[in-house]
Order: C-alpha cells, then structure tokens, then sequence
C-alpha cells in the first residue's frame, strides 16, 4: 500500500477555505489562470482547438420596455328611470373615463462583455499521441479552457473536456520469472502508463494508491511485488476517480533461465586499443536550436579508418536531424521533459523510434524517459529540429506532428537495448551501472499504434546457478519472440552473444558465439549492439570505435570472429545507439542529436 499524507481540516483552515470560494466567485476570469507547467493526456473525444480566447467588449442593441398610462372613454348604458307600471326601465347612454397601462418597446445601445475565440487552428484528435502541456487556462460559462503546448510549440486553448479526465491506463497483464535470488522484486509503478486527475492532468506515479490482492504474493511498502515464488495477484491502481487493475503471475518454474556459458571463444590478435572517456566527449547541447535560426542546415559525414589501415574504410552520413527537445520552455520536472539526449535507436522499415532520457538520468537505476516514434516517410532532414519553435508555419509543423508519437514516461535501462517490429516496440530495460547480480531483467513491450506499453516479462539467464549471473546492458529484438543480448565477461576478457528466446510467457537462453578479447582495453562502455541480418554480423559501438564481429547464426559467417573494426573521427561525439534494417545500418550522434547512415562498409 502506498503512504499517504494525512491532515486534519481545522476551523481556522475551513475559514480560510470560504474566504477563498468568495475570492474565487468573484475573479476576473478575462485573464488566464495560471497554474504549474503540468503534462496534459489527451482523450478520446476531438474537440476544437483556438488561437486565442478573449474576454471583449462588445456594443449591442438591447430591446427596452417602458409602461405609460392611458386614458381612454367609454359609453355605457345607464338606468334613469324606476321601472313603470308596465315594467319597463328606461336607459341613457353616459361616457366614463377609464386608465389602462400601455407597454411601449425602445432600443437602446449597451456595452457588455463576451468571449471571443480566435482562428479554428484543428481538432485536438491530431493530438492524441504528442506530448501535450499546459500552464494556464481561462474559464467560459463554466467550463475550463486550457493553452496547450504541443511537442513543445505553444498553439491554443481547448476545452478540457478534451483530455483524459481522472483516468488510470496500465498495462493489463505482468509476467515475471521465478527467482529465489532476486533481492528486488517488480516495481508495480512500472506497469502504470499514466494516470490523470479530474483535469486531465499528468499524477505522479507516487502519488497513486497501489494495491495487491494476492493468497500468495503482497506488495512491499515502498511497492515491490517479490518474485521469490509462484502466484498470481490482481493489482489496483486508484487515485481520486481513477483506477485500473493489472493481472501479475510469478511463473511456477524455478529453473527457468538456467543455462550453460560453454562456448569456447574466439581468438583475436588485436592491438590495444583504447578510446576516450564519455567525459571528455562533445558538450554542445542540442536545446540550442530550439528556437535558433542557425539550426544545422548541411549534413555531416565522417570517415572511418578500418583495422587495415584503409582511411576510408567507410562513412557515416546525417539522414536525420531530431527535434531539440519535445517539450515547453520550463519543464524541469522528469515526467514532463522529453528530451533530445536519445540513447537508442530502431529502424523497422521506415519506422524510427528513439529512447530519450533526461540529461544525467543514465545514474539513476530506475531510470525513465520517453520513447519517440517517427514516420521516416514524412521526414525533413533538417525542418524537424524546429518541432518546438513557431519558425515553421502552422500547418507544416502539424503535418510533422502527425507522423510523431511520443510515449508515456516509462521505465528504459539505459535505453540502449531497444529493437521493434511491425507492430511492437522493446525495451530490455537494464541499468548500464548494473553489477553482474542475480535479479530478474525487464523486457517491456510497447504498441506502435498507441506508443503505450501493453505487456512487461521478466527473464534471468544464469550459468549453472545463480553465482554465474548474465546481466545484459546491450540487446537487440529481432522478431516478436527472440532477442539478441551481449554479456561482457570482465574476468575472463571476453564478450558472449545469447539468444534468448520466448515461447508464450517462458523464456529460453542459449549461448551462441563468444569472442576472446575486451575490444576495448581501457574499460569503455559499450554505446550500442546491433545484429545485421543481411550479413549476419553483430556490430559493437564505443564512443568513436565500431567493431564487426561474425554473428554465425545463419552460417554465414564464423560466430566471434573479429571481422574489421573502424575508427571514425566524429570530434568526439559518441555513438549512442545503432540499428539495422534489411543489409542496412544506422548510428546515432548527440550533441546535435542525428541519426546517420553507415555507407561503404566492407561487407
């Protein structure tokens, strides 16, 4: 169960409360409520999104009525005589005044005050998958109109009826691995997608009241669900109106994951080689071209030298340039900052998505972020950068919006083991700090269509037990149940290459190849993995360095043989993240970040 915050509503504070209602009912609601930069979720209504909202003064006509009194006369029969003998009256005819009240209608002119919209911009359905945010709203007949900031251009105001009001999206079913071993357990806030207020706005995932219903298993005050035995639970999520439940299973089979390392590795005769800390690598920040006009505008391209000697033994050439940042001017808080520092990348055709963590994030072991989706079909090399600007018109800059989504703030690792599909995203969210320990790794899976996590798998891969753990800090998904992962054995100086395959919910680990050499002697991290499938390689990134290694799962090559590696001169800007598509790869740069094609490759 969650903690909460308790208080006690004095009479001084119940007062203070009903000064501020009669403050409240009086406010001049022509100027615009501020509140905290918060992220806002959108719904699944469209309502329409306006310029401007304004309070004006305005000359009408208004219809008067005014009453007068009139006087008006009558004739009427009156009696003069007694009846006579006969029985007859006779009669004269008198006149009588008479006043009745007569309504005149007059037109006058009369100033007054009514709420104007600005131009129609478009419907807030274009903006179900952008990051939206909000500082302000003005208030109309009641109702709450909110300014909006999407992917970080301000554009207008909307109603609120447009967001998800008090909502709890989570992913529906958690399935982790038996582990006797794993000292942690499962953090129930990772399976939260979001949850919002009664204003549709973004709640802290600390914040919500987390529940477990279990005979077996039970939540850990500070919300971690122990996979040390088999069971199953229901977990609820609830804040406010908001809640939404999630299935968690523990898998009943203890030995699941227990694998052998006993595949001899292959010699290599490499010099030493060493490269420079991330330290000491390029510091320009990409949020210099939010709103600059001196946004790079030309491509760049590095040579590399191979291990022959070849000076140009291949290249590396900008195909993308990514948005600065994806968010407002102001958003210091994690949740509502996405940021331009990707450390991951997938291509699946001609769908791109990154992993974005705040600056500094990588130190934190649960560490989070947002995933990014674009369409590469509509995307401008350089345009994109101005995403957060208002230097592109406004229908241009929708036509980019429509091709991005981003994600919800999720749980990522490093965010360098990411790989997708046709239909999916993958992260194997583990901390690049990890030490080799024995606890369980996180495999979360996203829809593409929504960019909302659907199902998260814990796995453990050990040799023999749990004193010869594999923790995988670089992984790449190559199909729906297989993922590729790279161990680096410090102690035996050596890299190993597993297969982990999934049938259902359980999980199969097999070594497939091992090289016989650091790569790197001084310790450098690795910055990004990649299997090529067109030429069944594995492809190893440090900072300025790429090595091509023989992956040998289709026999095409010897699996851990030292095939080549490139030394490019990128000014010290470190590779974070490869992909490859089809006989296709793909490196990314920060510091601007750029996503650039690697040509003339020794195949």
């Amino acid at each position: 169960m969650r903690r909460f915050a308790l208080g006690m509503m004095t009479s001084a504070a119940l007062m203070a409360g009903l000064a501020s209602q009669v403050q409240a009912s009086s406010k001049d609601y022509s100027k615009s409520t501020k509140t905290d930069l918060v992220t806002k979720i959108m719904g699944n209504k469209s309502y329409q999104v306006y310029s401007s909202l304004k309070l004006e003064e305005v000359t009408k006509k208004v219809k008067t009525k005014t009453k007068e009194k009139k006087k008006y006369t009558v004739k009427k029969k009156v009696a003069v005589k007694k009846k006579s003998k006969k029985g007859k009256t006779k009669y004269k005819t008198v006149k009588q005044v008479k006043y009745k009240w007569v309504t005149k209608a007059a037109y006058k002119n009369v100033k007054k005050k009514e709420w104007k919209f600005g131009k129609k911009l478009t419907a807030s359905a274009d903006f179900r998958y952008a990051h939206v945010q909000s500082k302000s709203y003005k208030v109309k007949g009641g109702k709450r109109y909110y300014y909006i900031y999407v992917d970080g251009r301000p554009v207008g105001y909307v109603n609120e009826k447009a967001f998800a009001l008090s909502k709890a999206n989570v992913v529906s079913q958690v399935s982790l691995v038996n582990n006797p071993s794993d000292s942690v357990g499962f953090n129930a806030e990772d399976a939260i997608n979001y949850v919002t207020d009664q204003h549709g706005s973004l709640v802290d995932n600390d914040s919500v009241e987390i529940s477990c219903k279990s005979a077996k298993l039970n939540i850990s005050d500070t919300g971690y669900v122990s996979s040390r035995k088999a069971g199953t639970a229901v977990l609820t999520f609830k804040y406010g109106k908001a809640k939404a439940t999630s299935k968690l299973t523990v898998r009943g089979d203890a030995k699941e994951g227990i694998s052998s390392a006993d595949v001899t590795p292959v010699k290599t005769d490499l010099p030493e080689i060493e490269t420079w800390s991330a330290s000491d690598g390029a510091s320009l920040s990409s949020s210099s071209t939010i709103t600059s006009k001196d946004a790079v505008s030309s491509s760049h391209k590095y040579w590399a030298t191979d291990m022959s000697g070849n000076a140009k033994g291949a290249d590396i050439e900008t195909i993308f340039y990514h948005p600065a940042v994806l968010s407002a001017p102001g958003s210091s808080n994690l949740e509502a900052k996405v940021s331009s520092a990707v450390q991951g990348i997938d291509f699946y055709d001609n769908d791109l998505v990154t992993s974005n963590l705040d600056l500094g994030q990588a130190d934190n072991w649960e560490t989070r972020g947002h995933m990014v989706y674009y369409n590469m079909r509509k995307v401008k090399k350089y345009n994109w950068q101005l995403i957060p600007s208002k230097m592109l018109s406004f229908n241009t800059w929708l036509s980019y919006i429509k091709n991005i989504k981003v994600s919800p703030y999720m749980k990522l690792g490093h965010g360098q083991s990411v790989g997708s599909t046709k239909k999916y995203v993958y992260v194997l969210a583990n901390w690049n700090r990890s030490i080799n320990w024995s606890n369980s790794q996180e495999l979360i899976r996203v829809k593409k269509s929504t960019m909302e996590i659907d199902k998260i798998w814990t796995f453990k891969v050990w040799n023999g037990s749990a004193k010869y753990p594999r923790i995988f800090l670089n992984a790449d998904v190559i199909d729906d149940n297989t993922l590729l992962a790279l161990f680096h054995n410090a102690s035996k100086h050596r890299y190993e290459y597993w297969k982990i395959s999934r049938n259902g919910d359980s999980f199969k680990a097999k070594e497939v190849g091992a090289t016989g050499s650091d790569l790197i002697s001084n310790s450098a991290e690795v910055q990004g993995f990649v299997w090529n499938s067109a030429y069944d390689v594995y492809y190893i990134a440090f900072n300025d360095y790429l090595f091509k290694i023989g992956a040998g799962l289709d026999g095409k090559t010897d699996a851990g043989k030292l095939l080549n590696y490139y030394k490019f001169d990128t000014g010290r800007r470190e590779f974070e993240g490869l992909s490859s598509y089809g006989p296709e790869l793909y490196v990314n740069l920060n510091h601007p970040t750029e996503t650039l094609k690697v040509n003339h490759i020794t195949k």
